[in-house]
């Protein structure tokens, strides 16, 4: 994992070109390249996992006519298989890194390379005599790509504040961005930097930067497709797509570890892991987040059924893992939330994402890779949206259904039609979401859901990821988002995927032999968070000095609005399962914080 950098059609200087790989360290701490001709510029910071020689970027080839120079973040899965198709065509490599694998692939198959891919990355290839750039990104959308058009050129980056290292350029919110942030926030419009004439190459997307003009082009996305297996066949299947993708993201020259939370995810990615290591004679790390007093704070909820601990001791206990405990304070979640929100680039999910950040930090003080669980529940549809008829069936995005208390705390006039807004997002996922006639009004609106997870709840849930992992230097694998896996899945019939009236019960099908019955039957259980009233208190005394500030905020938010929130006696979730008042609270505060450090300008 890396961050990527470049810039096309503008002027060039050293001081330019330092601010912007400062910007790159965190994500790329082991070593720095850069590529100039004339006008162009591409950078590239590593985090070195596979191949530290034989890797070095940016990385030329001249193969025909053309010379390719590539910058590429992320990891190949099937990189031998590739590797060996390249060699019987001609091609010769130096070193074993899936970056020479992913140059040649392109110099080859030029754009169709893509469908060659199996893996996570972001990526830009210059093509010297042609004179264009061309970008792609992963089918999923687990790695980052943003852009900006700027005078008359382009800049492109891993993260939006390497684009803002260059001179000129300035952090703007117009009240589409504005938007944004109270009516989508954490989440994104696909494609949306959020600030002004900031824009992110969508998942499944790429294209080319010519002649002063981005084409881009969707190569790929959902497809639904007629499911013909019966239901032996499609555990077998799924049981085989789950496996694999493991077994190729344990691949690395470094130490690997897992993410164990003692649901069922992490639990199969956990227990595939260490019996593959236990046949090596090595012994897998694990390691798993809980909080200071959670013990005596916890309170079971229709989300939150029951804590973490007890199962993931049966876990590390059955298979003999190295098991890390981190555990974190009200103040230590606190602590983070600035470096949370410069990781992000914008507020995030408040102490969701604090304690991962945390929690990150300490991973990568044993290993600088560790695989996690993310995306199961929007592919094998685990969460209570696919379940409770009276959810799936509502109109609107199913995380957010409190659009009328957001647009609240907007001042008059910021945001017009807040639900119409919302609303045609919405309807537009749906009515872009590949299915086919003639299935039933259930089957139908699984589709959709599936669609509205897939593009909307699960990018902020991969954002999260990305950037709190990487700010430490910390490669998070995420098997489950392995595109094989959700083509698949998709056309599956929802009677399959709840089998036995259980939550992603074709999943548990699959992997009966590998986990105890404890965890099999697990009631889904989502990312820990603290109940401790401290952090509550912690928060709502840094809300109630903020209503005393002179804030940016007060520009866009009601004052009076924010303040009633410190005496709420209920209160409903903002995002998700999991942001209720506490987590609000904070997102104010970062909200508060981001516009400051980043001199937000106002453009409306």
């Amino acid at each position: 994992m890396c961050a990527i950098s470049g810039i096309l059609g503008l002027p060039l200087e050293e001081s330019i070109i330092k601010n912007m790989a400062e910007t790159m360290q965190r994500r790329g701490p082991d070593a720095q390249g850069c590529f100039q001709d004339e006008d162009t510029l591409l950078l590239h910071s590593r985090l070195a996992i596979i191949d530290p020689e034989g890797g070095k970027q940016p990385m030329e080839l001249t193969w025909g006519q053309e010379t390719y120079v590539l910058v590429y973040n992320g990891e190949i899965y099937n990189t031998e298989e590739l590797r060996q198709r390249l060699v019987m065509a001609g091609h010769s490599f130096q070193g074993h890194s899936d970056t020479e694998v992913v140059l040649h692939s392109y110099a080859e198959y030029g754009e169709e390379c893509l469908t060659y891919l199996n893996g996570i990355f972001a990526f830009a290839v210059w093509e010297r005599r042609r004179g264009r750039l061309f970008l792609a990104r992963d089918r999923i959308g687990v790695k980052p790509l943003f852009y900006m058009m700027y005078k008359d050129g382009f800049l492109f980056a891993s993260e939006i504040k390497t684009i803002f290292s260059y001179p000129g350029i300035r952090a703007q919110l117009d009240r589409d961005g504005v938007a944004q942030l109270f009516l989508f926030g954490p989440g994104r419009v696909p494609g949306s930097g959020v600030f002004r004439n900031v824009q992110e190459v969508r998942p499944g997307y790429c294209g080319y930067y010519v002649n002063k003009r981005l084409m881009l082009r969707c190569y790929w996305k959902l497809r639904d497709r007629e499911h013909t297996e019966s239901y032996e066949e499609t555990v077998e299947c799924v049981r085989y797509l789950v496996q694999d993708a493991i077994m190729r993201q344990m691949v690395a020259d470094v130490p690997v570890g897992t993410f164990l939370s003692g649901g069922l995810d992490s639990s199969i990615i956990t227990a595939v892991c260490a019996n593959e290591m236990a046949q090596r004679g090595e012994r897998l790390k694990t390691f798993s987040v809980d909080y200071e007093n959670n013990d005596i704070y916890f309170k079971s909820n229709k989300f939150q059924p029951d804590s973490d601990g007890d199962y993931i001791r049966i876990m590390h206990t059955m298979l003999h893992t190295d098991h890390n405990w981190c555990i974190l304070t009200p103040q230590s979640l606190m602590d983070r939330m600035e470096a949370a929100t410069i990781a992000r680039d914008l507020p995030g999910m408040a102490d969701v994402d604090f304690s991962l950040m945390a929690f990150c930090a300490d991973v990568r003080r044993e290993v600088k890779v560790a695989l996690s669980g993310e995306c199961a529940d929007e592919i094998f549809g685990g969460y209570p949206w696919y379940r409770d008829p009276e959810i799936r069936e509502r109109e609107g995005f199913p995380w957010a259904q409190n659009i009328h208390q957001r647009a609240q705390f907007l001042n008059p006039g910021i945001a017009e039609h807040p639900a119409e807004t919302v609303m045609d997002a919405y309807v537009t996922t749906c009515q872009e979401s590949d299915i086919l006639p003639g299935i039933s009004p259930t089957e139908r609106r699984i589709k959709e859901l599936v669609n509205l997870n897939f593009y909307w709840f699960m990018q902020t849930l991969l954002e999260r990821k990305d950037r709190m992992s990487m700010y430490h230097g910390l490669e998070v694998r995420v098997p489950f988002c392995d595109y094989r896996i959700a083509e698949y899945l998709y056309g599956v019939p929802w009677e399959f995927k709840e089998h036995m009236g259980r939550e992603k019960g074709l999943l548990r099908s699959a992997v009966t032999d590998l986990l105890p019955e404890e965890v099999l039957y697990r009631k889904k259980s989502p990312y820990p968070k603290t109940f401790d009233p401290a952090y509550e208190a912690l928060v709502s005394k840094k809300i109630q000095e903020l209503l005393k500030e002179d804030s940016p905020l007060w520009y866009i938010t009601s004052r009076e609005e924010v303040g009633k929130l410190l005496t709420m006696e209920s209160y409903w979730p903002w995002y998700g399962q999991l942001m209720r008042r506490p987590q609000t609270l904070a997102y104010f505060l970062q909200l508060d914080f981001w516009l400051r450090h980043y001199n937000v300008e106002m453009c409306f």
